[in-house]
């Protein structure tokens, strides 16, 4: 299509006198375009200073703008670099006349021209630089560096900031920059001399860009979003950057990172830096107190400026005044800053994307992003108009109806109605922004006086409130925190359980900025105060994983072991460092852990959905940790010698039912030559190898780091327990099995699960296993060992009281050790409880009723038992619970009473104690082979 085809609106001339000469010269070019000229230069003294100089390439270019553009790129790319001050003025001239026809003339959307523009100046500002730094390079003055180092700076970057990061600079934009090299290039002894010629070669670089000479400048340019440039060179060392930003870096100059991209030098160099200041841009968990942050930013601002007030048209300022691109910016960055440290996919530059983004995935909503990103266009298309006319940097708008006048001419409209809709677009911006970062304050509520006032007259002493800025975010959330208590079933009672959270927070302005931005988190508390003291608790001490109830799917069904494996190992690998891998796990788990205890609270699962659940997420854990630490051992010894190893999931997490509170016991089995060994810089051989990978397996999930441990694990269930290797060879288990162990250990495998490593040595582990149940089952010998171990159990371990669901006569140990007996004795692989005692009544070592005597008292037991785990971390007294924690153990098991609930746990377990005790007194009936 021809340029003149593609135009879809032009100006009217403001001043049709205005430019006749270049009409004249222009009259061979479609009526289209000579109108859309017209309209420009009528209404543009520069415009028409630049059609006059400009006339004859304009001729020549004008039909294909885009092939133009990129024509005149290639042939400044090969200017020699002595030329480059004048080369650079003249494409400006050629840049700004061909832009302003196809956005003037809808022949481009508004992507396309900043787009445009901010290629340019990137070419600009890389050659510039590459001609700074040419004569300090040809002298000698970079240590170590000859000329081929020039094509990549010498290790210096420009950060493009602001609109020129994100590919969408203005038409009469300023450009904002940050200059760095990198350190690692030089010796130590070199590192002055070259930090000098970096220092030199930037102020030269600037000065090409903004210096004005008779054939005009390229770009106004700014250094002053460095690290405080007040006091620092305008070229600083990458090293000195980083440790500014993680040490003082504030929360603008994180909203300024989000746009910035290496445009010019050593762009890799650059990537890199910009991968490494990562964590201090996205924070790993929601930071809804970059709301405040931002909304003090714009005030100071508006102050700074003198832009506050009624919003009134005539001077008004559409970037920084009321409802202008700032705040749909500051907006956008705002919303991303609290999210993106969680959601990668709002890492974007461009405000537009930004803004559909953050709709996409649930951070605003469809129909707000949809008119902020309307407004955005027209409010950066007035921007234009406003700096086409002179080129000048402003967004004035202006401020007596004649250049109002011209403006309307310019847009092609009637000024009456381009200040209507100016205004009605500025004033639906400013409403839907103020309400985001500064909501109308409600009169506050009284405060209810059924609640204990000396204990809310402690806050003020605990750490959470020691900030002032805490303590205002907080005074503004009491009323409706206190309010939604004093409504809970027992008030006094929550409030407690809420103070204990508030005492156990380390710091309260993130937390109590996310309470503020998401009012619905106040609803969870109060019902997990009033229910679980412990949850709270828990809350309290890990405040972080209340970000994943607001992230969109907290409450959805469960994903499953394969799909939250995929999603630790992918967190995993985004993290480079092996400590921030095991921290990014701990993180991980905590969520995931705190989302099981929810839905348990808020029955949207059961006791055996939130058991299977709990081992869900272990065995999730245990793989991607697993293969990071396999990773991490690797560089210092080499790959695992031989086949490898399996992690074994044994007792509950092999039967593939946890508890909130559960351990994991674990063994190690691997499969090598007894003289095999590594290799890698400081080699072992397979023994070695193995129990010190296994080592180094437990303390990556045991070890308290800043985000606290995994799990605690048991490896007492290994060969010989913990006389033997805490890693044992895939010979030596398979002899151990069959010639050493105990039927204790026998009745052990009969829940063994590999839960990760080598599927063949799996398969060939699980194969063993099945075999050896089969063959080791001896029913006489099994049941006078389980009745040893029932008695000498009950010896060593007493039951905390009748609320014990675990230990104790007839209750959960006790009915696992029949279950395992039954499928040893019966030979069979599966591992579940309910397994184990159909295998008990196949063989004819149990009836059908004792069966379902045993089944009914364990799943009482197990119901009690999860209920317990979840409401506190120490043995259970149903009747010191609180009357939430009583109704949510009421609710789960089904009764009415605390009463009716003890005497039938009381009765369920007797029964089951008493089929123990005759099945453990008579072998079974049937043939093992019959089965």
């Amino acid at each position: 299509m021809t340029f003149a085809s593609r135009i879809t609106r032009s100006p009217r001339p403001y001043d049709p006198s205005q430019g006749a000469s270049v009409r004249d010269r222009l009259s061979g070019l479609p009526p289209e375009t000579r109108d859309l000229i017209a309209g420009a230069v009528g209404c543009s003294p520069y415009l028409c200073a630049l059609c006059e100089r400009e006339a004859e390439w304009l001729i020549r270019s004008i039909d294909t703008p885009e092939a133009a553009l990129a024509d005149l790129r290639h042939a400044l790319d090969q200017e020699p670099l002595d030329q480059v001050p004048s080369a650079l003025r003249q494409a400006k001239r050629r840049v700004a006349l061909m832009v302003a026809l196809a956005d003037l003339g809808g022949v481009w959307p508004l992507e396309t021209v900043t787009r445009e523009l901010t290629a340019f100046a990137d070419l600009a500002v890389d050659l510039s630089l590459r001609a700074a730094l040419a004569p300090h390079l040809k002298r000698g003055k970079l240590p170590g560096l000859d000329e081929t180092a020039l094509q990549e700076a010498c290790g210096m970057v420009v950060l493009a900031m602001g609109k020129m990061g994100a590919d969408e600079l203005n038409y009469s934009s300023d450009i904002d920059l940050i200059c760095l090299f990198d350190e690692t290039r030089f010796a130590a002894d070199d590192f002055a001399e070259a930090r000098a010629v970096f220092v030199r070669a930037t102020r030269t670089m600037a000065a090409t860009l903004s210096d004005r000479t008779a054939e005009g400048y390229v770009f106004r340019t700014d250094l002053r979003l460095r690290p405080d440039p007040a006091v620092t060179p305008v070229c600083l060392a990458m090293a000195a950057a980083e440790t500014y930003y993680e040490s003082l870096g504030r929360t603008w100059e994180r909203a300024a990172y989000i746009k910035a991209r290496a445009a010019a030098g050593d762009r890799a160099a650059g990537a890199r830096f910009l991968k490494t200041l990562a964590p201090f841009v996205w924070r790993r968990h929601l930071d809804f107190a970059a709301i405040e942050d931002a909304h003090n930013m714009r005030l100071r601002i508006r102050e700074h400026k003198g832009l506050g007030g009624a919003l009134i048209l005539p001077g008004h300022n559409m970037k920084l005044g009321r409802g202008g691109i700032r705040e749909i910016e500051f907006f956008t960055q705002t919303r991303q800053l609290i999210s993106g440290g969680r959601d990668a996919d709002l890492r974007v530059r461009g405000t537009v994307e930004g803004l559909a983004q953050l709709a996409e995935k649930g951070w605003v909503p469809e129909a707000a992003a949809a008119t902020l990103t309307d407004h955005y266009r027209f409010h950066r298309e007035i921007e234009h108009r406003l700096q086409m006319l002179r080129d000048a940097q402003t967004q004035t708008l202006p401020t007596n109806d004649e250049e109002f006048e011209r403006l309307a001419a310019f847009c092609g409209r009637d000024m009456a109605e381009l200040k209507a809709d100016i205004h009605d677009r500025l004033s639906e911006v400013h409403g839907l922004i103020e309400s985001f970062f500064a909501p109308e304050d409600a009169a506050p509520a009284p405060e209810p006086d059924v609640l204990d006032e000396e204990i809310m007259a402690r806050w003020r002493s605990y750490p959470a409130l020691r900030s002032s800025r805490a303590v205002e975010i907080f005074q503004r959330l009491r009323p409706e925190i206190l309010g939604k208590l004093a409504r809970s079933a027992n008030p006094n009672e929550a409030l407690m359980a809420f103070d204990g959270f508030l005492a156990g927070l380390p710091a309260g302005v993130q937390v109590f900025s996310l309470f503020e931005a998401n009012p619905q988190l106040i609803d969870l508390l109060v019902d997990i105060a009033g229910t679980s003291p412990a949850l709270a608790a828990y809350l309290s001490r890990h405040a972080g994983v209340l970000d994943a109830v607001i992230a969109g799917d907290f409450f959805a069904p469960w994903p499953g072991r394969t799909a939250l494996e995929q999603d630790l190992a992918d967190i995993l690998d985004a993290e480079a460092d092996y400590e921030r891998k095991l921290d990014a796990a701990r993180r991980w788990r905590k969520e995931w852990h705190f989302r099981i205890g929810v839905h348990h609270l808020r029955g949207l699962i059961d006791a055996d959905e939130a058991g299977l659940c709990y081992a869900d997420l272990a065995s999730a854990v245990i793989g991607p940790v697993w293969d990071a630490v396999q990773v991490q051992f690797a560089q210092k010894h080499g790959s695992p010698p031989g086949r490898g190893a399996v992690v074994i999931g044994m007792g509950s997490l092999g039967a593939g039912k946890l508890n909130a509170g559960s351990d994991l016991d674990l063994i190690v089995i691997y499969d090598a030559p007894g003289d095999a060994s590594s290799e890698g810089r400081r080699p072992l051989s397979a023994r070695p190898y193995y129990a010190r990978l296994t080592q180094a397996l437990i303390t990556a999930l045991t070890a308290p780091m800043a985000e606290g441990r995994l799990y605690e694990v048991d490896m007492r269930l290994r060969p010989s327990g913990n006389q033997g290797p805490v890693a044992t060879s895939w010979a030596a288990f398979q002899s151990y099995q069959q010639e050493e162990a105990w039927v204790w250990e026998h009745l052990a495998l009969t829940r063994a699960r590999g839960i990760t490593g080598p599927d063949d040595l799996c398969a060939e582990i699980e194969t063993f296993r099945q075999r050896l149940l089969a063959e080791k089952g001896a029913p006489d010998h099994v049941l006078r060992e389980v009745a040893d171990m029932r008695a000498r159990i009950a010896d060593a371990k007493s039951p905390a009281g009748p609320w014990d669901a675990k230990l104790g006569y007839g209750r959960i140990q006790e009915i696992e050790l029949v279950a395992q007996a039954g499928a040893l004795m019966a030979g069979l692989p599966g591992r579940a409880v309910a397994e184990g005692l159909r295998a008990g009544v196949a063989i004819g070592w149990l009836s059908d009723a004792d069966g379902e005597a045993l089944q009914s008292a364990y799943a009482l037991c197990w119901t009690v038992l999860q209920a317990s785990r979840l409401l506190s971390d120490k043995p259970l007294d149903a009747r010191a619970l609180g009357e939430g924690g009583r109704a949510f153990l009421l609710r789960q098991t089904g009764f009415d009473g605390l009463d009716l609930l003890e005497k039938r746990l009381d009765a369920v377990t007797r029964r089951a104690g008493e089929v123990i005790d005759a099945g453990l007194g008579r072998p079974p009936k049937g043939d093992r082979s019959d089965d």
